[in-house]
């Protein structure tokens, strides 16, 4: 009889909800504490966003981002010249103006053309480190504004930091190129998989879902990387992938959105004349980095709840000697 069937509760704080014991109450009661946590963190993230002044630390790293965009793509230019598919750089540039405002994409062709074109492969030679120091400064700008999302002092040296952001670099640079290879190599990759197995047409309608998540899933690892490598603490890498998802589908959303805005409303050639190109591309530089500190912010809540207080620190503060 029902009337006889065992029954726990679990209180949620707002509600008590009934578990049947043969329904694996225990898996439940996870499930419901884990959501309760994740909706907590959220709350409190939004109100983090405002008191650690998340929207001008954004603002700070689009100016950082400027500056280390420009070295970053002429060093990218340099490695994928070495790779034995013809246009690939072409074909990134093209990838990445279905992100970029198409005023900003303008003034990054005009200024790779300028520089890339006439020196195409000396980049990797004498100023080789020179263009890496550059590219990593966004990188060395991130790690600063991520300690601060964290609520964490930094304490590690410049002779570490630094060299960090340019690993980071290297690092994350590769796996957002993997990420755009799996875009553009992917219809014909399924393509030539389908017809060297003998695939069925379902292959074939799934093949470019599939393609798009695996781009989506090296992205993620990318931010992934970024959190668990830059900020000054001390937490799992599994437990960067919460913010890591909410970075990226934010960050995807709000390139729509700004394509939308850009493409329908807003023409800022009428109103900044020649610099509305650059207004547009920092635009969306602003908003990519507050989708990476939004990111951030959650999984610094989700660790302090875990942790039931501040976050550990890779490196303690120096202590100083009492006399």
């Amino acid at each position: 009889m029902e009337s006889e069937k065992a029954w726990n509760y679990v209180a949620t704080g707002d509600q008590t909800i009934a578990l049947r014991e043969n329904h694996h109450p225990s898996n439940c009661i996870q499930t419901v504490v884990q959501l309760r946590k994740l909706k907590s963190a959220l709350v409190r993230t939004h109100a983090d966003v405002e008191s650690n002044h998340t929207l001008q630390m954004a603002a700070a790293l689009s100016y950082y981002f400027v500056m280390a965009l420009f070295p970053a793509l002429i060093f990218l230019s340099a490695i994928v010249a070495f790779l034995p598919i013809a246009g690939l750089f072409d074909q990134v540039l093209d990838l990445m103006g279905r992100f970029v405002p198409r005023d900003g994409m303008d003034i990054v062709r005009k200024v790779l053309a300028d520089v890339v074109t006439p020196n195409r492969g000396t980049f990797l030679s004498l100023g080789f480190l020179a263009t890496l120091w550059t590219a990593s400064g966004g990188f060395a700008a991130a790690i600063e504004a991520l300690n601060i999302a964290y609520d964490a002092e930094e304490t590690r040296p410049f002779w570490k930091t630094r060299p960090l952001a340019m690993m980071l670099t290297l690092l994350i640079g590769l796996l957002l190129l993997v990420a755009l290879a799996v875009m553009i190599l992917g219809p014909h990759f399924g393509q030539w998989l389908a017809n060297r197995m003998h695939l069925s047409r379902v292959w074939l309608w799934a093949w470019p879902y599939i393609h798009w998540m695996i781009s989506v899933g090296f992205t993620v690892l990318a931010v992934e990387a970024l959190y668990f490598l830059a900020p000054n603490v001390r937490q799992r890498f599994r437990a960067t992938l919460p913010g890591a998802i909410l970075s990226v589908l934010f960050w995807i959303g709000l390139s729509y959105l700004l394509g939308i805005y850009f493409r329908t409303f807003a023409n800022f050639n009428k109103t900044y004349g020649t610099l509305g190109a650059g207004i547009a591309l920092m635009v969306w530089l602003y908003w990519t980095g507050f989708a990476m500190l939004v990111g951030a912010e959650l999984n610094a809540e989700l660790a302090k709840g875990t942790q039931e207080g501040a976050i550990e620190q890779k490196e303690d503060p120096p202590t100083t000697m009492m006399a």
